[in-house]
């Protein structure tokens, strides 16, 4: 199935999301989502691979072996399962502020032998890592987050050196994520970006609904 002939299914699925304040994982604050089993059918349908396109955006990160990564607002762990499966030598956390699904996301680890990733609970101020990490993924999460240049002020402190943060939301013109009023453009994270330290370091431009933004911290 073309990029363009998303299942339907998902779709609806995006619309109603993003109406209870949820585009990818359900870490939004203002509600609770604790059907984690449910979410995880729809999140992890694997039709959503024709847009979404995680291989690709796994090797355009070019992670070292032994890197260690955060993937903020994980829900499931569509991104965080692939990076732990990629990252064998090196660590991944899975951070949300959804209790179910860093329950889920800690026994689906179990279940499929990934020693290597974490589940991490969070506040909605306070990302909750435990060690610093060399990159900080954040997917379809941005326009979620409140105070954003206040949380990755904070956030630079959780990057070891020569850490990087990417950065992957809607356009406006997409067909699927939250309402468009709801959305971030690219021009506006780069500019919260700057004002909370960081510079644009890498624009990637493969995947069709999406802008895909890596940042590193000013020294």
């Amino acid at each position: 199935m073309s990029a363009r002939a998303f299942p339907l299914l998902f779709v609806l699925f995006l619309a109603t999301a993003a109406a209870f304040g949820c585009a990818e994982a359900p870490h939004a604050h203002q509600h609770r989502f604790q059907d984690a089993e449910r979410w995880a059918r729809i999140f992890d349908d694997p039709e959503r691979e024709a847009w979404q396109k995680p291989s690709e955006v796994i090797r355009a990160l070019a992670l070292a072996p032994t890197a260690r990564v955060a993937d903020i607002g994980a829900g499931t762990g569509y991104f965080a399962v692939r990076l732990a499966r990629t990252l064998v030598q090196g660590h991944v956390w899975g951070v949300d502020i959804e209790p179910d699904m860093v329950r889920y996301l800690a026994e689906r680890a179990r279940r499929e032998g990934l020693a290597n990733l974490s589940a991490v609970l969070a506040s909605a101020a306070d990302h909750g890592l435990p060690a610093p990490v060399d990159l900080v993924l954040v997917v379809n999460t941005y326009h979620h987050i409140d105070a954003r240049m206040a949380y990755f002020r904070n956030l630079r402190g959780a990057l070891r050196p020569g850490g990087s943060v990417a950065i992957i939301d809607f356009t406006a013109s997409s067909p699927v994520g939250p309402p468009r009023e709801g959305r971030v453009a690219a021009g506006r994270v780069k500019a919260e970006m700057a004002a909370a330290g960081y510079t644009l370091a890498q624009e990637h431009a493969l995947l069709p609904y999406q802008y895909f933004l890596v940042f590193a911290p000013v020294p």
